[in-house]
């Protein structure tokens, strides 16, 4: 396998684990902004943070080297 298959593999992996993980803190912050009153959905929605700003950077960087490449 080559590492440019590596790569873009390993792109799209990060790219729907960011999809799921936003999924997941909106549904988790719908649900405590409607009313709702458990505190594991509110702390899930505050720690999902750190994951999905983690890979907003991968997928910003993803993005920079596919403009790059057009260019």
């Amino acid at each position: 396998m080559s590492a440019v298959a590596l790569g873009a593999g390993l792109g799209v992996v990060a790219v729907i684990a960011l999809i799921v993980l936003l999924i997941a803190k909106e549904l988790s912050s719908a649900e405590v902004e409607g009313g709702g009153k458990n505190e594991k959905l509110k702390n899930l929605a505050s720690i999902l943070t750190i994951p999905i700003v983690s890979l907003m950077l991968v997928f910003m960087v993803i993005v920079a080297t596919k403009i790059w490449e057009v260019l």
